[in-house]
């Protein structure tokens, strides 16, 4: 718990003081964010804003865990280093779309095929790492059969569970990029995420499978989850540091260096804590804005194959942006879309917690 406490501390001080260095010295360097012409107009304002504001986050995680670790004189554990890894690494191809947008003056930077790339390099090397068992260790940190709550069903072959978790690590460091378009929207949501994901890694310890603790049937098999959650912790003291200047109006944007890094991390977590199928619901906003792109792109090519004419479910998409383009206040669609998240994460531990007491009964 001390390891968590100091994680999460340090990551937030850090944060919070390096964030107020990085909004002077990213505005002298010149890096400024680029805005999509086709956005809402009132974006426009924003043009100039400091962006690669997410390699603050990382920079703090890893303080964060490394200073919590260092002071209690405790190694990091492999599944630590592997969520890093994805966070790390991820945080460079975000950092390389941010660094040509600011380069090329273009508000697109890598294309969409040179960005999958790199997602799937992470992706898979993340993947084959953690489904091969460690030396002198059997087991895996990544299971290879489903999980919810817990493993349920068969078995999986190997390079089915590769796929999965190429799949999980990809489709949510895109889902929380397409989220980041409000200023403090994906910052102040994944505060909620990683906090859940804290709570949940200190109750798979205390339940862990193969402790005093333990009771038959009603444990959890997971590899270092106090370690995760520590994580997991210097994840939301970074975030919330962040969030201070983040939040509206905007001095600083983390940009794709952040957004991905923050979705990678996400599955990491799912994946490590062995609740990949949870993860839907905990981070039910970034499904429904993920949805909200896949319904719209779809109905467009459908209708305009159709009719010749494309029509729109929505104003645009992403679905905060047609909030806005409606009339909303950029402040106001930030604040329901946090309390959806907050309702979501509510709901995802009631199921994680339901299932522990369904056990019991």
């Amino acid at each position: 718990m001390k390891v968590i406490l100091m994680s999460g501390t340090c990551a937030l001080v850090v944060s919070l003081f390096a964030t107020r260095w990085a909004i002077r010295q990213f505005a002298s360097w010149g890096l400024g964010q680029l805005i999509r012409e086709d956005g809402p107009q009132t974006h426009h304002v924003k043009r100039g804003t400091p962006t690669m504001g997410g390699t603050v986050i990382v920079i703090s995680v890893l303080i964060g865990y490394g200073f919590a670790k260092l002071l209690m004189w405790e190694a990091p554990t492999r599944s630590a280093l592997l969520v890093l890894f994805l966070l790390v690494g991820m945080a460079g191809v975000g950092f390389l779309d941010d660094f040509i947008k600011v380069r090329m003056q273009r508000s697109l930077g890598l294309r969409s095929k040179a960005k999958l790339m790199g997602q799937t390099v992470v992706g898979l090397v993340f993947g084959v790492v953690a489904l091969h068992p460690a030396l002198g260790d059997a087991a895996t940190v990544v299971s290879h059969r489903l999980s919810l709550v817990r493993d349920v069903g068969p078995a999986l072959p190997w390079m089915i569970v590769l796929a999965l978790v190429w799949f999980m690590v990809s489709g949510t460091s895109n889902a929380t990029n397409l989220i980041d378009g409000l200023d403090g929207l994906l910052t102040g949501s994944a505060v909620m995420v990683f906090a859940a994901y804290t709570m949940i890694g200190i109750w798979q310890n205390n339940h862990l499978c193969g402790s005093s603790s333990a009771t038959s049937g009603l444990c959890y098999q997971v590899a270092s989850p106090l370690d995760l959650a520590a994580v997991a912790a210097g994840l939301t003291g970074a975030c919330f540091g962040f969030l201070w200047w983040n939040a509206s109006p905007a001095k600083i944007i983390m940009g794709d260096t952040g957004s991905l890094a923050l979705g990678a991390a996400m599955a990491g977590l799912a994946l490590m804590t062995r609740t990949e199928l949870l993860l839907a619901v905990l981070g039910g906003l970034y499904v429904a804005v993920t949805g909200s792109v896949m319904l719209q792109v779809s109905w467009f090519k459908l209708t305009r194959r159709t009719t010749g004419v494309g029509k729109r479910i929505f104003l645009i998409a992403p679905l905060h942006h047609h909030f806005e383009m409606a009339g909303w206040e950029q402040v106001t669609v930030v604040i329901r879309f946090w309390i959806i998240a907050g309702v979501c994460v509510a709901a995802g531990l009631g199921i994680f917690y339901g299932d522990w007491l369904g056990s019991l009964a």
